[in-house]
């Protein structure tokens, strides 16, 4: 096997949590001092005097003195652990209320908490902490104490806190919070405010350089939200359980810290309460998905270790004749994009090289089969490997992942659409057809208003109708009949006034050929655009031209693109030198892949690190990449192209992530 030096990076779990400083309320008794409050909480004097500063003048029975509850727990050194076996619907929430922990502190000790779920049957560590005083609001009987009506309570703003925290903390929205607080114009640390009473049980977590508050703006949907702030729909929901009830305008919600500054805040500086010029530039803060060039930030030029899995079947080579790998080749689809993806990856490494960046690369055959992936795995040493890119399918890619899970050696599936299981060293970089759905339906949400809205769908198609009828509720709905769908049924439908949308979902050579030609004859005196969410095989019929398709300005979701002749051209030139051919969509793909793992790892120490310090998505010949974590453990690429067939039959991207959100 030869040996060949290129560039990959080092994938390890990396995960970013909140680390905010967290607030208790004390409320002080009578014969009380300073001095005996910090003692009772374990903490200095300076500690009570940094957030309250008012207390150096003397403090008084009924007042609210802020405790850092974070300085209490650095002093407290002494840790021990008891271990628990988690139990089925057990939660994080669920062990910190049983052992009166804070979920941070038992993620803290079992750091694959940050990056996975809670799983039934591990062992986890729970941290015993020395004890320590109770930390919570005392109620007052004094005369000075404020009285407050059974629908609001006080709260006093916190240093760094802001209207979008405050609000979320007590199932407030903005408008909510300000009606309550009207004489309230600047909001600043030690202010009085009402609030309501519908309070959430975590403690008062503020704005960090991970989190922020983000206030839903009409029209926003929970799929664009992910898209903005990088982050699956899971996780939005774990982070703000209210959504379960629904996304509504106004909502605020705890996202992870994108840059925006919606809810940000110096130490020293203090925030417009109640203003319309704040809230017309909080309208305006918008999140961009920008292009990032990875090219011009190269810091990490250490020699890596790749290893590439992919089914060669050299076992079929017989030893004194090559003839019937050649037939092997020409008959059997998968060999054949197994080696155009290679070559693809040898480009890559060639390019890589060129920037002066060299990885050892092992090739190895999996022979299309798990039991050869497991004996190529305990035959060779993987304990230096970077990362693995394949096996191809997804049962090889799964045995793969699950034997070097244990190492934490990442695999990079490079091909399949399947879900995988879940697994914390898995990166599946080709989008699932869910995420190619998903990207049309939000494509289609942001710009169908004002159009009339059609959907075709086979009774097969149940799923992804129920899901059109939810989002568009105004859309017309046609059902083929026995595999065919008539011109009057559809012509029923059309609208003279309205740019005519209709949604065409079937896999179906009969309804797609007649609904296409139904619509083609409709499309001489009406406006009409044909649409899917998932572009099947039986679309590439001979008895579905493209030249209908253009006619329609059909549009789909896809995971590549055709690459810009003249932006590849140095690409397509020395890929046709090196092998005698224009390279195929599986030959660039194998290159985009490779190119952009060692890129994104090349301007940091590990790809986590590339994420956090490089926002937006990469873009290559045909692909693009951007990963986000997947609901259970691992990455997925969720970057799609909406494409455009034109009347001259060329094809268009009529999406960008500036376009989508």
């Amino acid at each position: 096997m030869k040996y060949l030096f290129i560039l990959c990076f080092f994938f390890q779990i990396y995960s970013i949590s909140a680390v905010g400083q967290e607030y208790k309320y004390h409320t002080v008794q009578k014969g009380e001092t300073v001095y005996s409050i910090a003692k009772s909480y374990n903490i200095s004097e300076e500690a009570i005097y940094k957030y309250n500063p008012d207390a150096k003048e003397g403090i008084e029975v009924a007042a609210k003195l802020v405790i850092p509850v974070s300085e209490v727990k650095k002093q407290n050194a002494d840790v021990n652990f008891r271990t628990h076996k988690v139990e089925r619907k057990e939660t994080l929430y669920s062990l910190s209320k049983q052992y009166n922990v804070d979920i941070d502190d038992i993620k803290r000790y079992n750091k694959h908490l940050y990056a996975e779920e809670l799983q039934t049957g591990e062992v986890v560590r729970i941290p015993v902490f020395a004890k320590t005083p109770s930390v919570v609001e005392r109620t007052s009987n004094s005369k000075k104490s404020n009285v407050q009506d059974k629908s609001t309570r006080e709260h006093i703003v916190l240093p760094k806190e802001t209207k979008y925290g405050i609000a979320r903390k007590y199932g407030l929205t903005v408008k909510e919070l300000e009606e309550l607080n009207p004489k309230v114009e600047v909001l600043k640390p030690g202010v009085m405010l009402k609030v309501g009473t519908d309070v959430l049980d975590d403690q008062v977590i503020l704005a960090t350089n991970d989190f922020e508050f983000y206030e839903v703006k009409p029209k926003e949907t929970i799929f664009g939200l992910t898209r903005k702030f990088e982050v699956d729909k899971d996780s939005l929901m774990a982070l703000n359980p209210a959504l379960k009830n629904g996304l509504k305008s106004g909502m605020v919600l705890k996202v992870p810290n994108k840059g925006v500054g919606v809810g940000n805040l110096g130490e020293t500086e203090t925030e417009k309460f109640k203003s319309d010029d704040s809230k017309e530039a909080d309208s305006e803060t918008e999140v961009v998905e920008e292009k990032i060039n990875l090219r011009n930030n190269l810091t990490n030029f250490k020699t890596k270790e790749i290893a590439l899995m992919l089914p060669y079947h050299l076992d079929k080579v017989e030893a004194d004749s090559l003839a019937t790998y050649k037939d092997a080749i020409l008959n059997e689809r998968v060999l054949r994009i197994s080696l155009d993806f290679y070559s693809g990856v040898l480009m890559a490494v060639e390019r890589a090289k060129e920037m002066g960046i060299s990885t050892n690369l092992r090739v190895f055959d999996t022979k299309q089969s798990t039991y050869e992936v497991n004996n190529i795995i305990n035959r060779n040493n993987f304990s230096n490997t970077d990362a693995v890119i394949g096996p191809l399918l997804k049962n090889t890619t799964e045995a793969a992942a699950a034997q070097l899970n244990r190492q934490e050696v990442p695999v990079i599936s490079p091909l399949s659409n399947r879900a995988m299981r879940p697994m914390s060293n898995l990166f599946q970089s080709r989008p699932t057809d869910d995420i190619l759905a998903e990207a049309m339906l939000n494509y289609l949400s942001n710009n169908v208003e004002g159009k009339n809205l059609i959907v075709i769908a086979d009774p097969q198609a149940y799923k992804i109708k129920s899901t059109l009828s939810g989002l568009f509720p105004s859309a017309r709905f046609v059902t083929p009949s026995e595999g065919f769908v008539s011109e009057e049924s559809i012509a029923k439908t059309l609208s003279k006034t309205k740019k005519n949308w209709v949604i065409l979902e079937s896999d179906g050579v009969g309804t797609l050929t007649s609904a296409i030609s139904a619509l083609n004859r409709l499309a001489r005196e009406n406006e009409i655009r044909l649409f899917t969410t998932n572009k099947n095989n039986s679309y590439d019929n001979d008895n579905v031209p493209n030249e209908h398709l253009a006619k329609l300005n059909f549009h789909y979701p896809s995971v590549d693109k055709e690459y810009d002749p003249e932006f590849s051209a140095e690409f397509i030139d020395r890929y046709a030198e090196k092998y005698g051919a224009v390279p195929n969509q599986y030959a660039v793909r194998g290159y985009d892949l490779t190119l952009d793992i060692l890129l994104r790892l090349a301007t940091a120490e590990d790809l986590y690190e590339s994420f956090v310090k490089y926002r937006g998505y990469t873009e290559y010949n045909e692909n693009k990449f951007h990963y986000l974590p997947s609901s259970g453990g691992g990455f997925h690429n969720d970057a799609v192209y909406i494409m455009r067939i034109n009347p001259d039959l060329t094809l268009s991207v009529v999406n960008d992530f500036k376009s989508s959100l």
